[in-house]
């Protein structure tokens, strides 16, 4: 493959990543009910409605929740795998391998927007700890109500010890396996993480 064809995939890849995640993040902002009003679930929502506008008059929501998000992920990703996989050259798959992928590379995504997050919210409430600066920026507030619904659940089992909140170290073990059961389920190889955006 040439560096032009290489580009292109990187190119397709970051874009296709970066859009994904915005009508994810969408869906599990709603699901966690976190502030609409909030800059950053306003921006948001201002690069995912376009699209989510033509899906939801077709896939209705269900008690505040905009499944129409959810279905146009699946979608993306699957233009994304076929497209992909056009780039590096390869046939265009069954419509069954298409779909199985699709649904996989999306959970795989979520699962990964959370390990990320409640990494983001560790360190930058460390960052707030020590900086004395107790006025949280907006893009934590979301982290925080992003991840609350999976922290909250575990710090009732575990609670904290000694000021320190345990919880995540149990999320990330539950993380983990969690990705090596999708991993060693659907046989997850170097090849197919290379056209399914998320993995």
């Amino acid at each position: 493959m040439g560096v032009l064809g290489s580009t292109a995939d990187l190119l397709f890849n970051t874009l296709g990543g970066l859009y994904l995640l915005a009508i994810l993040l969408r869906f599990l902002l709603q699901i966690a009910r976190a502030d609409f009003y909030n800059p950053v679930s306003q921006t948001v929502v201002k690069i995912t409605d376009p699209l989510v506008r033509i899906f939801r008059n077709i896939i209705p929501g269900y008690r505040g929740v905009d499944f129409s998000c959810l279905v146009l992920a699946l979608v993306i990703e699957a233009i994304a795998i076929c497209t992909l996989i056009y780039l590096y050259g390869g046939n265009i798959p069954s419509v069954g391998f298409i779909i199985t992928w699709s649904f996989v590379g999306i959970l795989y995504f979520m699962i990964n927007i959370y390990y990320y997050a409640i990494i983001a919210s560790i360190i930058m409430s460390f960052v707030m700890l020590f900086s004395g600066n107790m006025n949280p920026h907006p893009l934590l507030r979301l982290i925080w109500q992003l991840t609350e619904p999976v922290m909250a659940p575990v710090r009732k089992v575990i609670p904290a010890m000694g000021g320190l909140d345990f919880s995540p170290i149990f999320i990330f073990i539950a993380i983990g396996l969690l990705r090596n059961v999708l991993i060693q389920t659907f046989g997850i190889t170097e090849q197919l993480a290379a056209v399914v955006i998320g993995i």
